[in-house]
């Protein structure tokens, strides 16, 4: 097993990757990689619930570290969910069973706008007291805090639940642009609040998750979005910690994403990592993108898969691997660690 996470974290692969600064490897980590795949971590949530377990210091860290006991990733991320914040300025949000997040009332009206303070640090103890443990415990591992887009809220938050199409959230964006932005604004305000909160305390990059976002054309995205989300990264730009920005479906939207001012793009698995780097803007490092699935296929397939994003990322400025998506809930853990030796190893020899 190779594990090349040298010295404090300032000197670990993954932050230099994300800085596009010379490695040795290329690192790894995969987003959610704490959790449904792993059986500690369903032992542990068959007796809390999704909220209960995000909202408990000592079992954010420990569903934290569980990934990094098996797999010789170079980064860990923090578990949490991008509905915390949420909860925590008072909405009524919860998170379903086979359903994710679900809100009683939907948005309809400014007087839905009205009711989003900011948020306080005295709002989310638990993340502050997860992040001072973890951080002693990682010690030379990155620690990645993350939240959720503006675009991405306002759409559970509209729909009152998971959308396919975000047809009302769209609709909202179209039909009342003044209460759209007043709504979106609101939310980048509580997602710089819940970024700086997780830096504060120790986190050593963050990572924006605007998951549904390519549901939108990029006219609209320029004009709808890009000011809200341009504004966060902004707002993080002097906590000198990398910022990654992730969207699924979002080919047509990588040149805008990379506008927007993270260090780092996300890139699903839709698009290859050559031609991402045509698309996005000189500057940036690239992270991804493995399919996701692949991980339940033959080893030999994932194997010449893997060694295909390894050799397509190495015409980015810098790369760090990761999957297009989450972990599926199905993916065996040995094939992760597995995955992530072949990762550095491949990696080593090509850059050696």
């Amino acid at each position: 097993m190779i594990h090349l996470v040298t010295g404090a974290p300032e000197g670990s692969l993954f932050l230099r990757a994300c800085r596009r600064e010379p490695v040795e490897a290329t690192p790894v980590w995969f987003m959610r990689q704490a959790g449904r795949s792993l059986p500690e971590y369903r032992a542990v949530r068959d007796r809390l619930s999704m909220l209960a377990a995000c909202t408990t210091a000592d079992v954010i860290a420990e569903l934290t570290l569980q990934p990094l006991r098996r797999f010789a990733v170079d980064a860990a991320i923090l578990f949490s969910d991008i509905v915390v914040p949420l909860r925590a300025v008072g909405l009524d949000i919860d998170i379903k069973p086979g359903v994710g997040p679900v809100t009683a009332q939907p948005f309809r009206s400014d007087a839905d706008v009205a009711k989003l303070r900011n948020l306080e640090p005295g709002d989310v103890p638990f993340i502050t007291d997860a992040i001072t443990m973890l951080v002693a415990e990682l010690r030379d591992t990155p620690l990645i805090g993350f939240a959720g887009a503006p675009f991405t809220l306002a759409s559970y938050l509209i729909e009152g639940g998971p959308s396919k199409n975000h047809e009302r959230t769209r609709a909202l964006m179209y039909g009342d642009p003044a209460m759209w932005h007043a709504l979106l604004g609101r939310l980048a305000d509580i997602t710089i609040s819940f970024l700086r909160i997780q830096v504060n305390a120790g986190a050593s990059a963050i990572q924006l998750f605007d998951s549904w976002v390519g549901a939108v054309s990029p006219d609209d995205y320029r004009h709808a979005i890009l000011p809200h989300t341009s504004r966060i990264f902004a707002a993080l730009g002097s906590a000198g910690v990398p910022r990654i920005h992730f969207g699924v479906g979002t080919g047509e939207l990588l040149g805008l994403m990379g506008e927007a001012g993270a260090d780092v793009i996300g890139i699903d698995w839709r698009i290859p990592l050559d031609e991402a780097v045509r698309r996005v803007e000189p500057g940036k490092a690239l992270q991804g993108n493995l399919d996701p699935a692949i991980l339940l296929a033959p080893w030999e397939v994932i194997e010449e898969r893997t060694r295909d994003v390894l050799a397509r990322g190495r015409t980015a400025e810098g790369h760090v691997f990761n999957l297009g998506h989450g972990v599926l809930p199905e993916t065996d853990p040995d094939v992760l660690a597995r995955l992530t030796d072949l990762v550095h190893a491949e990696s080593a020899h090509a850059l050696s």
